[in-house]
């Protein structure tokens, strides 16, 4: 970063024994748990939200017609996507002011009492007009709470996890990104096998949103149970109240190189997750005319298959760093995106899975590593709410709008390779945007001294101190712009 003209640069502090921490594994894994247990709870209702759009569609809205059940059911489920951003920035706020386990514990209430709303929600016919508009309350209450659970559940396990193992740790967030699909998903096809069509319109349909409850107080014992994360705490060791205000406009104003990086990471990320996990089913069956049931069965398989995938990639990103498994990812898309398609096209069962093993993956290269990527971009005291801003607005903007984008330019194209191309753009600029991203795998998170898992690091770190201290130079550049800024005022 270039030297602020008239501010002379303060001196680097040097590193002590007492600035590294210790950290403590049996509670970094809990910290894993509890946390991807509340993105489980995130695409649990996901999952079972998008298999029960028709029912939902007919529940909710038969007062309109048959066509237009389906559309406005969907309608409700991305109405979500506007207000995360606002959600973001409100628990990120909170998160970087009062700690990251309280307002975890808050979004995660507010999400499994919402989808447990959902499931008590009489249905048109029984109050008219009212279900659909409490309906769509129950969805804004789950985006406003999904826009500070994710974003915060990154933040939390990057800070309680040794840096040498941040990326095997934080993979297990995605983990629970796809068993809560997988979960949703299947327990939504064996109620629909088991009762039949007529008992899942009229009450089964209810069935997995109560299961949110359970879900939601077993989530709410682990993360009460959880230490609040040691660099949160290290960070808040004397600190000034004072400097809390403005957190948002200190994101925009000193960290926006930051946060468009951020933002194009997340944007190839959610492309291809959104891509692979959402539009997939419906790609294989409407475009391609394969049977309803083969895209939704061989996605839960894919997803199975990503789970050991996900963690073996976080585990090598610890030795070869995040930014080679990403690039290779991209790389990977941009030359494999159209052979994949064309198999998955090709009429052939066999062929088509392993074209979208494929997909898979190099998907896994983002999900494993993204989790520890994205928090590592910004400094401690504003990492929560600007990794809160970069995420939802990249989700909502590109990631969410996904299936919508591809079904709206195969119609009008008619071209079944446009989400190859789709993908392949996307990954493209994502290319671009990594030259300008540092490898921060093993080295502290910004703002933040060291964290290693066993006494002995430390002597490591304190003989070579350089590597381990490079976050201290940018952050005293940021302090002196802050205190410049002020100065002038």
């Amino acid at each position: 970063m270039s030297k602020i003209p008239g501010v002379k640069k303060n001196p680097k502090r040097r590193l002590k024994k007492d600035d590294i921490t210790v950290v403590d594994t049996k509670a970094a894994k809990k910290a894993v748990v509890a946390t991807a247990l509340g993105n489980a709870m995130e695409w649990f209702d996901f999952g079972i939200y998008s298999y029960l759009a028709v029912t939902i569609g007919k529940v909710f809205f038969s007062g309109t017609a048959g066509s237009l059940q389906l559309v406005f059911s969907f309608a409700t489920f991305a109405v979500a996507f506007l207000v995360r951003p606002i959600g973001g920035m409100f628990f990120g706020m909170l998160g970087d002011k009062l700690g990251r386990k309280k307002i975890l514990t808050i979004t995660l209430v507010l999400m499994s009492f919402s989808t447990l709303c959902m499931g008590l929600i009489p249905s048109y016919a029984k109050i008219g007009n009212l279900a659909p508009i409490l309906l769509l309350l129950a969805r804004l209450v789950q985006g406003f709470s999904a826009g500070g659970e994710y974003s915060g559940a990154m933040t939390f396990i990057a800070e309680s996890s040794p840096d040498k193992k941040r990326g095997f740790f934080s993979s297990g967030l995605e983990v629970g990104t796809l068993v809560g699909y997988i979960g949703g998903s299947a327990i939504v096809t064996i109620l629909s096998y088991i009762l039949g069509p007529d008992k899942m319109l009229d009450w089964g349909w209810r069935i997995p949103f109560f299961i949110a409850a359970p879900m939601g107080l077993i989530g709410l014992y682990l993360r009460n149970n959880l230490e609040e994360s040691p660099v949160f705490e290290a960070m808040n060791e004397g600190k000034d109240k004072e400097k809390e205000k403005g957190l948002i406009k200190k994101v925009f104003v000193y960290h926006w190189p930051q946060l468009l990086k951020g933002v194009v990471l997340v944007l190839f990320f959610n492309v291809v997750d959104y891509m692979l996990l959402s539009y997939m089913p419906s790609y294989l069956n409407v475009v391609l005319g394969y049977g309803e049931t083969v895209g939704l069965l061989f996605i839960l398989i894919i997803m199975f298959i990503m789970i050991p995938i996900v963690l073996f990639m976080g585990y090598i990103s610890d030795r070869v760093g995040n930014k080679r498994i990403i690039l290779s990812g991209l790389i990977g898309i941009v030359i494999l995106s159209i052979p994949a398609f064309k198999m998955i096209g090709s009429g052939s069962y066999t062929t088509v899975f392993f074209g979208l093993m494929i997909l898979a993956i190099l998907l896994a290269t983002f999900e494993a590593t993204m989790p520890s990527m994205l928090p590592s971009l910004f400094f401690t005291e504003v990492r929560y709410v600007a990794l809160a801003i970069t995420f939802n607005i990249s989700v909502s903007l590109f990631g969410g709008t996904t299936p919508l984008v591809m079904a709206w330019l195969i119609k009008v194209t008619n071209n079944p390779m446009v989400p190859a191309y789709y993908i392949m753009a996307a990954c493209l600029i994502g290319i671009l945007t990594m030259i300008f991203v540092k490898e921060t795998t093993g080295k502290a998170l910004r703002g933040s001294a060291p964290a290693v898992e066993e006494k002995h690091e430390i002597a490591d770190i304190l003989e070579n101190p350089q590597e381990a201290i490079w976050w201290k130079e940018e952050k005293v550049t940021i302090d002196e712009k802050i205190a410049d800024s002020d100065n002038e005022k």
